[in-house]
């Protein structure tokens, strides 16, 4: 599923939200069935509704009419340069020009004040008032008047409000200093475009951490000048399969990209002037075969490499050699010219010791070290990066495996692997940011829908999202106090596209924002709920081409096909309401309520779409159920079989080399789908429609935990089982040697005679996983001939 751009139907619904959150369509005041003269009262504004919520609003009496002849003025030390930002954000999005001016009358105007002796707790607090006469923003310093200008941006930006935005007082700071997202560009990289597309919808969200994710065993994607093959060699990889090969002449097609040191300092500044700071990660020890492909003695091996085009993790580590460290010094010297802020992450996961523990000079730099493991060896790298790094002013952070060697004081903790280890880092007193992967990778899905894109269909819904807090209770006052913040983390193995990334990204980087910034006695997630299609609404002022998956319909039909009925029962990942035609008319708000399960006759066309204030969140869906389709059922309608291992992805099919492809479920450790509870009541056969992928995953010690079941012929086998994978073997039917021109084959299975009643159906194809495995599309049940 590819994202599409901003489409008639999405402006359609915005518009219809806004009417209907602002009671009035048409010209703000005016009845659109009046007569010309008429002159109506102003329809009353909504209350406001902003992301994250404020520390602080009192609303006030009436409101401030923003227009284009609204007078900007600014006044303090940086107040012209955040007054100029917030104009063109007014012109870029909503079309209202704004003048600045240091000078002029006060009434009427929107004002920008920096004031040092603003009384503040944080340089990022600001106190907005709106009242009739005019606008006043004020800050202790220019960041905080930036954060306070994208919350008038905010109530600008809501739809329909014509320039209208209620008089308030709103005195707001963060709960955080750390509000981050790290954005993975190894894996696949985004344009420059794209990342300035990202960092303002962070800015307008009052996120400040940009995290770029910049070398890794895939891509080495930043200019280094004194080391060329870097880049040279290690930014461009050979796609798996069909993708890289070039559609015309079946030549190999390199997927490449890096950024040059002016990219990188252009991307820098833009950051900066919304006062995100970008932190680069350079990963070490492990992650590092793009490196190590360009420059071969940096290895712990003597086995040539290439970027690979697999996703997991790899043996391949730096080696420990005194040229190794120099050479990571060298690149962080280049760096720290590059990024003035002040962390660098060094990495530090996924570091599998194989290649340290059989390698002679590895074995003996330890010795000579006088470290007992290979753990304690990469502590010594750590140790003395962070030496480094602190000689020029930086501060180290990496993930929380760096805990456990001996960590310096003051080595910074992001911990992943849970909450367990910023607890741990806490405790001893280092300085924690929260990124577990349990509630915080936008890599995962957020809904089961069969329209999500690739990604690993663990969801992670944005309830949880929302509803995770980086401050463990475990830890005491002072402990607490170790607790920067939170991050969101994006890595992008299976993110092809711009699309995606938005995709994954939004609207659940709304929901990090919020617990980064909002008290959390001001959290609620029913108001959240209630406030995000408003943000939604200005997603679309920026063009961000957010999941639309959390506000679509779900339907699932259990039938009897005997009966020749079936019970559908509707819902929604976020609980909004639902109405739901039969007639095959477009639901509207005075459509049926969606409030049990359906018992239906066959066949039955359904249309029905989520509501908040009487309009669509998203286009209505339209689902058919007859006969024939409660016969088929998808790869995503299918169970995972149990005890498979249970590593379930969401893979995309190699090939074609551009555009879209087929997307399947499947468990990369013991590929099994299972139909419970099928109806083979008069059922005589089962087709099953599979698509051949590669097997483009390195596992390191979780190999073993990779099975199959053995073929016996030349191309392997078609199982399936009743009863379950233990149950009776149905039938084995022989495989072809490769799939037909379109990637697919369809394999028809005969049932035993007499083979009825609900059963739970195992399909598996044997055979080696490596190179290729065979992937589930879909499977039909074929009705017995009469």
């Amino acid at each position: 599923m590819k994202a599409t751009s901003i489409s008639a139907t999405t402006r359609r619904i915005a518009a219809g939200l806004a009417c209907a959150l602002l009671a009035a369509c048409g010209a703000p005041g005016t009845d659109p069935g009046a007569p010309a003269n008429a002159v109506e009262a102003p329809a009353a504004l909504p209350a406001p509704s902003l992301i994250p919520r404020p520390r602080s609003l009192e609303p006030g009496d009436g409101m401030f009419v923003l227009s284009a002849s609204t007078p900007l003025r600014a006044s303090g030390e940086g107040a012209a340069v955040e007054a100029q930002r917030f104009a063109a954000y007014m012109q870029d999005t909503l079309g209202t020009g704004l003048s600045v001016s240091t000078d002029g009358a006060d009434e009427g105007a929107i004002r920008f004040i920096v004031d040092p002796g603003f009384q503040t707790d944080s340089p990022e607090a600001y106190r907005l008032q709106v009242a009739p006469s005019g606008i006043e923003l004020s800050a202790a310093t220019p960041e905080g008047l930036f954060r306070g200008a994208t919350t008038l941006w905010q109530l600008a930006a809501t739809p329909g409000a014509a320039g209208r935005i209620p008089a308030l007082r709103i005195d707001d700071a963060p709960r955080f200093a750390w509000r981050g997202l790290m954005l993975d560009s190894a894996r696949h990289f985004q344009s420059l475009d794209e990342i300035r597309k990202i960092i303002d919808t962070m800015a307008l969200q009052k996120m400040n951490v940009f995290h770029w994710h910049l070398t890794d065993d895939q891509g080495w994607r930043i200019e280094i000048k004194r080391y060329p093959r870097l880049t040279e060699v290690g930014a461009c990889r050979i796609p798996a399969g069909d993708g890289g090969k070039d559609p015309v002449t079946g030549e190999p097609r390199p997927y490449c990209g890096f950024y040059t040191q002016d990219q990188v300092r252009e991307v820098v500044a833009y950051a900066a002037e919304r006062h995100i700071t970008v932190v680069p990660e350079l990963d070490i020890p492990g992650h590092a075969t793009a490196a190590i492909a360009a420059y071969p003695a940096l290895g712990s091996i003597d086995t040539p490499l290439v970027p690979t085009s697999e996703w997991g993790v790899f043996p391949n580590l730096f080696n420990t050699d005194e040229d190794t460290m120099v050479f990571l010094e060298n690149v962080l010297t280049e760096m720290i010219d590059l990024f003035p802020g002040r962390y660098v992450h060094i990495g530090g996961d996924e570091a599998v010791k194989d290649q340290w523990e059989a390698s002679a000079r590895v074995q003996a730099d330890m010795r000579k070290a006088g470290v007992d493991d290979e753990m304690a060896m990469q502590g010594l790298m750590v140790e003395r990066l962070e030496a480094f790094l602190a000689a020029h002013d930086k501060r180290l952070i990496g993930w929380d495996e760096i805990l456990e060697a001996k960590l310096p004081d003051e080595a910074t903790v992001m911990s992943w692997r849970g909450i367990e280890g910023g607890i741990e880092a806490a405790r001893k007193g280092h300085d924690v940011v929260m990124a577990p992967v349990s509630d915080m990778y936008m890599d995962y899905l957020q809904t089961d829908s069969p329209d999500e894109t690739p990604g690993r269909p663990a969801t992670i819904p944005l309830q949880q999202v929302y509803a995770f807090d980086p401050v463990p209770a475990e830890l005491d006052a002072t402990q607490r106090k170790h607790i920067l913040g939170l991050q969101a983390t994006m890595f992008t193995e299976h993110t092809r596209f711009d699309e995606r990334l938005e995709h994954n990204l939004f609207p659940r980087l709304a929901a990090v924002a919020e617990t980064g910034w909002t008290p959390a006695s001001e959290k609620d997630w029913s108001d959240f709920r209630q406030r995000l299609p408003l943000q939604l609404h200005r997603y679309d002022l920026l063009g961000i081409r957010y999941a639309k998956t959390p506000f679509q319909v779900q339907a699932k039909a259990e039938d009897d096909r005997a009966a020749g009925t079936a019970t559908i029962r509707l819902s929604n990942p976020l609980d909004y309401e639902l109405r739901y035609t039969t007639d095959g008319s477009e639901p509207s708000a005075a459509s049926s309520l969606y409030d049990k399960p359906l018992d239906v006759g066959l066949p039955v066309e359904l249309k029905a779409a989520a509501f908040f204030a009487g309009q669509p969140l998203a286009t209505p869906q339209a689902f058919r159920f007859d006969a024939a389709s409660l016969l088929v059922r998808t790869d995503e309608q299918l169970a995972v079989c149990p005890d498979a291992g249970r590593l379930l992805l969401r893979l995309e099919d190699d090939g074609p080399a551009d555009g879209e492809r087929a997307i399947f479920n499947v468990t990369i450790f013991y590929p099994c789908w299972q139909w419970n509870g099928a109806d083979l009541d008069g059922i005589g056969a089962l087709k099953v429609r599979l698509g051949r992928i590669p097997y483009y995953f390195q596992l390191a010690h979780d190999e073993p935990h990779r099975t199959f079941e053995p073929a016996t012929g030349d191309h392997g086998e078609l199982l399936v089982n009743g009863g379950g994978c233990d149950g009776e073997r149905l039938a084995t039917v022989p495989l072809p040697a490769a799939p037909a021109a379109d990637g697919f084959v369809e394999v028809t299975v005969d049932l035993p005679a007499g083979t009825a009643g609900r059963q739970d159906l195992c399909i598996r194809a044997t055979g080696d996983t490596r190179p290729e495995m065979w992937v589930l599309d879909r499977a039909t049940l074929v009705p017995r001939a009469p």
